[in-house]
């Protein structure tokens, strides 16, 4: 049951440099791409591409290499001012069709990994933060750390909540957890739960208002998706 989607999971990740260099000047980055650091060392295709998926770096045109005719890239850290205006230059993340903004939203019960009952149908007044996600998809392991950055950010206030939906059963949860800290709620065996919201591509992310409406949605995993959940709940909050 979980090949179907894995490969799912592995096409949403081959969309990540597609989503993250639309910014310069369109054209197409890859692995023959020469992207280089601030003191002119060129970085390999994988280092770079990491480095873009944790948010923090731009990309912008370095010049045209005169025996090639191929543009070079240079890639820098952004300072919070120039992370949000990148972001929002950006094409929006996919949106999830499994939940489309506007929509009412209809909460769920559940357990988590450590026995912790959830009620979301009475969740009124909180912004809900769902990630649907399970252990061996890629992108869904590589945003953790950014999603563990943004449970930081909203540790004290008690009106967000985040809540992982995973497929995997509760044991391997346990032991994938214990090297990889993975700072929401954790919800296993979520099988059941996924199939109720048409959930089929992976990782698949919802922001819920204070109303019960669906604010933001995403598949996939692109430099901005952190951005984008990030300034939902901002918003969310704000709102009357």
């Amino acid at each position: 049951m979980l090949k179907t989607p894995l490969f799912l999971c592995l096409i949403m990740s081959s969309l990540l440099v597609n989503a993250q260099t639309n910014n310069a000047k369109q054209n197409v980055l890859n692995e023959t791409s020469v992207v280089r650091a601030e003191d002119g060392n060129v970085y390999p295709y994988l280092v770079w591409q990491k480095l873009m998926s944790t948010g923090k770096y731009g990309l912008k045109t370095r010049g045209t290499k005169a025996e090639s005719g191929a543009t070079e890239y240079l890639i820098f850290e952004l300072s919070e001012a120039q992370k949000f205006s990148y972001f929002e230059k950006m094409p929006k993340p996919r949106l999830s069709d499994s939940f489309k903004e506007g929509d009412d939203f209809k909460g769920f019960k559940a357990t988590d990994i450590n026995g912790n009952k959830i009620d979301l149908r009475e969740a009124t007044g909180k912004v809900i933060v769902l990630n649907f996600w399970f252990i061996n998809c890629p992108p869904c392991r590589q945003e953790i750390p950014q999603l563990n950055e943004l449970v930081a950010k909203y540790k004290d206030n008690p009106d967000v909540v985040f809540l992982a939906i995973a497929t995997d059963e509760k044991y391997d949860l346990q032991k994938f957890i214990k090297s990889n800290p993975y700072d929401y709620q954790v919800v296993p065996n979520g099988h059941n739960l996924a199939s109720k919201y048409s959930v089929t591509l992976y990782p698949t992310h919802a922001i819920i208002d204070k109303n019960g409406k669906v604010k933001f949605s995403a598949v996939g995993l692109a430099t901005n998706t952190i951005h984008w959940i990030k300034k939902s709940i901002d918003e969310s909050l704000a709102a009357n």
